[in-house]
This record gives structure tokens, sequence and C-alpha cells, in this order.
């Protein structure tokens, strides 16, 4: 089964937790400190791989979760790297976060991209000793591991693109000049999912893609032409399969590109060349000479093929391959999405509001990260934390929102009495 969109889940792992630990050795009574750090837990990759070529994998499992980080111990032994996850997608595979937002574009093999970091392990109690505090009691907490909804969408890349409408012949002639093998029958929408082939010729090969054919309609989504224009984005040439033996090719043609416009100029303007199909039946033959006119009219390469025959498919081949050779890979298309930053240090913005409670709320990732990763319930813990708030600024913000001596005051899950300003 071909599946080229999925979503899923992933998510980092937390650092592991700071030791609070001291030296316990016979002739050495008080020895200080030696809680040891913990270790950053394991992130989480994309990688593009040929190894895989459809995203139906993906489609019973949706949750993929790194490795945690090791808690330190005593002795200043610190916690292990949580392992890293690294998920193998198909090259052209593209993820988006929060429906707009790419994380990755992996065109490479082998290419690979983070898409959620790991978190940091807590430092031990080591980290904690001061003047005033010769013992400390306390150690901070592993960060959380980032997490992240993830779209997965596969777009082909192919060097050529197949374009025409249904029962064109675009299928035949993959199978015809490439060791593919597509379904073929005589009714619209044979070709349900894409199919890749190698077409060499001489010392020259390129990739051709058959995708699902086209109809009116197409870019709002009808029939299967969502399925088949967003594959065509990466083509650097398409080859425009027009069926001989139709009432009116011409305007076959014109219905096609309608479509390829209206769904991205960027494709209506992408390099076109003509195959004029089923040359072997009367009709085709009959109509030939008037499209040909027609076409060059246009501006355009022509070519009168027969997939069963195998009339023009050298021509056609040649052609494409000196085409090829002519137009460079143009840079990869603007998407028109906005690109995704894995989060550095916490933003270090702070506010504070008043709750309906009478409490006084601390909203800020800086401060909800100072608060989180310290555990409070000790005196030891409690004193570190506001502290480090305090460095924050948030002493006059409370004051500036009329917090009195005595208030509760929250930051994050954490919640604690407030001492005042110190003069």
């Amino acid at each position: 089964m071909f599946i080229d969109e999925i979503d899923i889940l992933v998510k980092a792992g937390a650092g592991g937790d700071g030791a609070v630990s001291f030296r316990r050795e016979k002739f050495v009574p008080r020895g200080g400190p030696d809680g040891g750090d913990g270790g950053r837990g394991g992130s989480v990759y994309l990688e593009a791989s040929y190894d895989v070529n459809t995203l139906y994998g993906f489609r019973n499992k949706h949750l993929f979760k790194a490795e945690l980080g090791g808690n330190g111990t005593g002795n200043r032994r610190h916690g292990s790297k949580g392992k890293d996850l690294v998920i193998q997608v198909p090259v052209g595979t593209i993820a988006t976060v929060e429906g707009e937002a790419i994380v990755a574009d992996l065109t490479v093999p082998g290419e690979r991209e983070m898409v959620t970091r790991g978190g940091r392990g807590g430092l031990g109690n080591t980290h904690f000793t001061t003047s005033t505090m010769q013992t400390p009691r306390i150690a901070q907490k592993g960060e959380a591991g980032g997490e992240k909804g993830l779209h997965l969408e596969l777009r082909l890349l192919a060097d050529v693109g197949l374009v025409g409408l249904p029962n064109a012949g675009k299928s035949t002639l993959l199978a015809t000049v490439t060791a593919a093998r597509p379904k073929i029958a005589d009714y619209p929408f044979t070709t349900l999912v894409p199919n890749l082939g190698v077409v060499a010729l001489g010392d020259s090969s390129f990739v051709a893609a058959d995708i699902p054919g086209l109809i009116e309609g197409a870019h709002t989504g009808a029939g299967l032409g969502l399925e088949f224009l967003k594959h065509v984005r990466r083509t650097r040439l398409l080859v425009h399969l027009l069926d001989g033996s139709s009432e009116d090719p011409i305007r076959d043609y014109e219905v096609v590109n309608r479509e390829l416009a209206e769904y991205s100029s960027e494709l209506a303007e992408k390099p076109q060349l003509v195959a004029f199909t089923k040359m072997d039946l009367p009709e085709s033959r009959e109509a030939w000479p008037d499209a040909a006119g027609k076409l060059r009219a246009m501006g355009l390469d022509a070519v009168p093929i027969s997939s069963a025959t195998s009339e023009g498919i050298k021509e056609l081949i040649g052609l494409v391959v000196g085409k090829l050779a002519e137009w460079k890979p143009a840079p990869a298309p603007d998407e028109g999405l906005k690109v995704y930053r894995l989060e550095g240090e916490p933003d270090s913005t702070l506010e504070v509001k008043k709750e309906d409670s009478g409490a006084f709320r601390i909203a800020g990732k800086a401060a909800e990260r100072a608060a989180g990763l310290i555990n409070i319930e000790t005196p030891e813990g409690l004193m570190v934390m506001k502290k480090r708030l305090a460095h924050l600024g948030v002493a006059k913000l409370l004051e500036k929102a009329g917090a009195m001596p005595g208030d509760t005051v929250r930051v994050g899950e954490a919640e604690y009495r407030w001492e005042g300003v110190k003069r």
C-alpha cells in the first residue's frame, strides 16, 4: 500500500536527575558534596533512506520515544546520555509542525535532521555549595525532553513527471521504457499511486514518475488531483502525454495545464515536452498532423509515439535526455512555509498576573524552568529557587503588581509565600 501522508508524535528523552550525595570515607567524617549530574536525554532525528519508499510503516505506530538520560550518582559520577532515536523516512519527505512550519525537508539519502532535542541533565549537589551552604541537600531534576506532533508528507523525487488526463498512456509508456510494472487497464484512474522507473539511454539515465491523472477541477481535490499535483512539484521536466485518439487532444492539453496553473504557478512554468500517444490507432495518425502544427505554434517540442509498437520511443527518450542536460536542476521550490527552529535557551520574558484566588502567577519559560528543576520541598531548594527568580527580576514585577509579604506566588507547579522586597 502506498501511503504518502501520516501524523506521528515524537518525544525526546528527559534528562536524568542530579544526585544529592556526600563523600563517605573512613577517615573523612565530614566529606563534602559529591553528587554527579544527570545525563542528557536522547534526541529524535529523521533520516532520509532509500530503504524506505512509502510511509506505510507508520500506519500502526504513531508514537516514537528516545531514551531517558541516566541519573547522577555519588562520587561525582554523571548519568549516561540517553540513546538518540533515528527514524528512517523515504527520500523526499517533508516534516511540518503546527500545520505550517517546516521541521525537515529531506531530499538526499543519508540526510538527517533533529526534530526534537533531549532534555538537559540536572546538576548534582556539588554545584550548589556556597560560603553559607557547605552541605547542600539539593540537586536539579532533569529537564523534560521536547515533544512534537509532526505531519510527514512524501513528495516523490523524480527528474521527469509524466502528466496527462486519465488513460493518456502514462503507465504504458513507463512500463515500456523502464522495468517498472504499473497496473494498466482501459479505464480511468488505473494508476491510484505514483510509480517510479529508471530510464537509461547509453551512459545517461533519469528517473521518471507516472502519477495519477488529472481531470478538470483537480486543483480543488476532484478525482485524484491533489495526490497528483503535490508529487510533480519537484520534477525538473514534464512530459505531457496527449491521447491521440481523443476527440480533442489540444483541449486535453489545455485542461491539464490549467489545473497545473490553478494549483501552482511554478508548476505551470515547468519545461514541458509533448508525447502524442497511441499512434498505432488510425484515429491518432489522422489527428497528428493538425495537432503537431498547433503544438509547434505554441513553441512545444512534440513527438508522436506508440508504446504498443515502440514507434517514436527512442526519439522521445533522446529528447528528454537532451533537455535535462540543457535545463539544470532549479533550486528547491519555495513551499510558502516558514522554517521551524528547535528551541534554544528559554525566553526570559516574564509576566505577573493576579489570579481570582488572590494568588500571583508568574508566567514565563525561564521562570517556569527555574522552578521546575528544583525540589522546593526542602528549605535549601526553596531558597535556591527564590534566588534564581530574583535574578530574573521577579521581585520587582511582584511589587509592581501589588503583591504584599505573605501573598501566595505560583510559578509552574510550584507555590510559595512571598516575603517581600528586602530593602
